[in-house]
């Protein structure tokens, strides 16, 4: 089990990074909120890692901070929900914000998220209210930190290139992207334009 890794951060492209460890070049999957908060390319980079074993596939999942990791590790014990479904939900609300669904029994909230339909959320209410005390209010707080700036349109293409990686239409991302861009002004980083996007999701009456 490879539990953490620290090297260069050599690429980022979300949700997919690449970080060299002495020479070895680790391909690492993060949720959009450990991609906020990551350093600039060619900086130094510490991730909690999960790693996954499959017959036809191995991958490495890493995150800033350790109640991530735990929280996606309690994830992926729920019946339906793999790595790739558990990166998206945390991608689309932080830890805090999940935790709040869960003890609030706000399935319709989770519901919003992609990949995950009515009988998934209500399952997840159901099988993590137990699993989750009230000691992760204060554990799974993450900070969101944004990343290099990235101009124009090759920011929103960035953008809505990393909603499609985390289960979204389309169509949909390309809505929500541009949803988040007013008349007359530049775009913003393409990070921030997936950090308005995600929570424009969640925050949706």
């Amino acid at each position: 089990m490879i539990g953490r890794i620290r090297g260069i951060l050599l690429e980022k492209q979300p949700p997919h990074l690449l970080v060299d460890v002495q020479g070895v070049g680790y391909e690492v999957q993060v949720s959009m909120t450990t991609f906020f908060a990551l350093p600039e390319l060619n900086e130094a980079v510490n991730l909690h890692t999960h790693f996954v074993v499959r017959e036809d596939n191995q991958q490495l999942y890493g995150f800033a901070e350790a109640s991530e990791r735990r929280l996606f590790r309690e994830l992926i014990k729920v019946s339906g929900v793999g790595p790739k479904l558990a990166l998206a939900i945390l991608s689309g609300m932080s830890a805090p914000e999940f935790v709040g669904c869960v003890h609030n029994n706000d399935s319709a909230a989770l519901v919003r998220l992609p990949g995950v339909g009515k009988k998934t959320a209500e399952r997840l209410v159901v099988e993590m209210r137990d699993r989750l005390g009230d000691e992760w209010r204060a554990e799974a707080a993450v900070g969101a930190v944004v990343s290099a700036p990235v101009a124009g349109d090759s920011a929103v293409a960035e953008a809505e290139h990393a909603l499609v990686a985390l289960g979204y239409k389309p169509q949909d991302a390309a809505r929500m992207v541009r949803a988040q861009l007013l008349e007359g002004e530049s775009s913003p980083p393409s990070a921030e334009l997936i950090r308005l996007a995600l929570k424009s999701v969640v925050t949706r009456p």
